[in-house]
């Protein structure tokens, strides 16, 4: 999360004029949407300036930015001093997401207000800026001592999980470590991470940490866990900092229980660096390509049973992946084309199988008007194609990394989505076109729908193992994956899921993308003033 101040309203121009001897007395009240909700709440109100259709307001907006979330803004100017508005006290209104402003040119965005019949309502200015404290990033490194062992035949394979509370007494993680095998005692590597992902710029924010042995199937063994805060961390630049990792289960149950170890915090850095919007202002485009899964194992798409399968009542889950994570992307990609691929069908005329076919029928320009484009070309495909096999990434991989390698100066990165079913048929090929990828500005979402295991998956996403092929190592970490079925909510509210779907998936976007800029040393443009 990045903290953003706004000043938004400096400059609406050419109000509505509803005063009968002087011009209006304006005031702008901002209104914001929760995630997943459709209930506007008001978030604040700018100064009342008085006799003027063309304020500048000085009054900031102090909003927490998050790149992975849809944040709905709605801006009411109001032609009153009172408290309690009417509808004669209305000007207009103009409705805008946050990462819309941030991804505008310098952070600067114009908008006409609307919402008075018959009337022309002038126009707001909104301006958007970053505050300073978002800018420090840490770099520590932990040891553990004694913790608790296991595995049957060996000693554990611990890693460390750091969580960042929020507002509503939730916890979102921020950092994984490696793993180390087979040892108690454990010496994790240094690792960075900026202060806005550990505590958004809160220093007194709770910080947990669980302690896990690692397993292959993914089925973790937790061992315990602490609690600290970055100011408690930050004084680990003057002294030895050791925690008491506790087993909550263990403690209720054993008498004598202690602890399951100490975890030993060895030292602790804070430095200054370049943030995401720094290089979004500067005039970084997220280029967005979208690549399907089109293989008989999800089933005849007529069929209910169909992943695939679209209800006049309920999008599919490809579609439903497709415009959670897309409806965000699209406000940092100015143009709002994007390429979008299939694999794993065979297409017309000739019938040949293909694991890169444009979902618009057009190999010269693949590309796609909108999330609304993509979403008519993928069901148009549907009606034309024939569902196949088997499941290849690496062509698509492959194709999306040679358009990124063309450009590698900061001012184009690449996100590549991929929506599958099932188990990867070209699994040494597609480790070989990641870790090749790793060196290019790109990052590749993979989203997994329907029933199946996705072990592969989450090797190729490298969180815990760094992904290697033929001896090479990733670079960088630059693959997420999360299986659509976590996401289902039991309530039936669908808005909320994806909400969560995209906050999950995009939220190691800006970290990447960071991650490319800094191993090469690239500095973001600076904007016109």
């Amino acid at each position: 999360a990045l903290r953003v101040a706004h000043t938004w309203l400096c400059s609406p121009r050419n109000l509505l004029d509803l005063d009968t001897f002087s011009k209006s007395d304006p005031v702008v009240v901002l209104f914001v949407q929760g995630s997943g909700s459709s209930e506007w709440k008001e978030f604040g109100r700018t100064e009342v300036i008085d006799n003027t259709l063309n304020p500048d307001f000085v009054r900031k907006f102090v909003l927490d930015y998050y790149f992975e979330e849809k944040q709905n803004l709605r801006f009411d100017p109001m032609g009153s001093h009172s408290a309690v508005f009417g509808a004669q006290d209305f000007l207009g209104q103009a409705f805008v997401a946050l990462g819309e402003v941030i991804g505008s040119q310098r952070g600067r965005l114009e908008r006409p207000l609307t919402g008075v019949p018959g009337k022309r309502c002038g126009t707001i200015l909104l301006l958007a800026e970053e505050l300073s404290n978002c800018r420090d990033i840490v770099t520590m490194q932990l040891c553990a001592n004694k913790l608790d062992k296991k595995d049957f035949f060996g000693k554990s394979d611990p890693f460390l999980v750091f969580y960042r509370s929020n507002e509503d007494g939730t916890f979102t993680i921020c950092h994984k470590t490696e793993v180390v095998k087979n040892t108690l005692n454990p010496v994790w590597q240094p690792f960075t991470i900026p202060v806005r992902a550990l505590c958004n710029g809160d220093y007194d924010r709770t910080v947990k940490i669980d302690v896990y042995d690692w397993d292959r199937d993914g089925s973790h063994d937790f061992i315990g866990e602490f609690a600290t805060s970055y100011r408690e961390l930050s004084r680990a630049q003057s002294q030895f900092t050791v925690y008491e990792v506790l087993n909550p289960r263990k403690k209720c149950k054993k008498k004598k229980y202690v602890n399951s170890g100490t975890v030993t915090l060895l030292s602790f850095s804070v430095e200054s660096e370049f943030t995401f919007v720094d290089y979004i202002r500067g005039g970084t485009q997220l280029n967005f390509t979208v690549a399907i899964d089109f293989t008989a194992s999800n089933g005849l798409p007529s069929q209910p049973t169909s992943l695939h399968y679209a209800s006049p009542y309920q999008l599919s889950a490809y579609a439903l992946a497709l415009k959670a994570v897309g409806e965000i992307i699209q406000d940092y990609d100015s143009d709002k084309l994007f390429p979008a691929y299939g694999f794993g069908a065979k297409v017309p005329p000739d019938g040949k199988i293909s694991h890169q076919f444009p979902l618009n029928n057009n190999a010269e320009n693949p590309s796609c008007a909108g999330i609304e484009g993509v979403l008519e070309s993928y069901l148009q495909s549907l009606r034309t194609v024939q569902l196949y096999g088997p499941t290849n990434f690496a062509p698509v991989i492959n194709q999306v990394a040679g358009t990124a390698a063309q450009v590698t100066d900061g001012s184009q990165y690449h996100v590549l989505l991929i929506i599958t079913d099932g188990v990867i048929s070209d699994m040494l090929q597609t480790k070989e076109a990641i870790v090749t990828a790793s060196a290019l500005p790109m990052s590749i979402i993979i989203v997994g729908v329907g029933p199946a295991e996705f072990e592969a998956m989450e090797e190729l996403d490298g969180d815990e193992v760094r992904l290697s092929s033929r001896g090479r190592f990733a670079e960088r970490d630059i693959v997420q994956f999360v299986p659509f079925r976590d996401y289902v909510d039991d309530s039936g509210n669908q808005v909320l899921s994806m909400a969560r779907l995209a906050k999950d998936v995009l939220a190691e976007i800006p970290e990447q993308l960071l991650s490319y800029m800094k191993t090469r040393d690239i500095k973001p443009r600076q904007a016109d003033p």
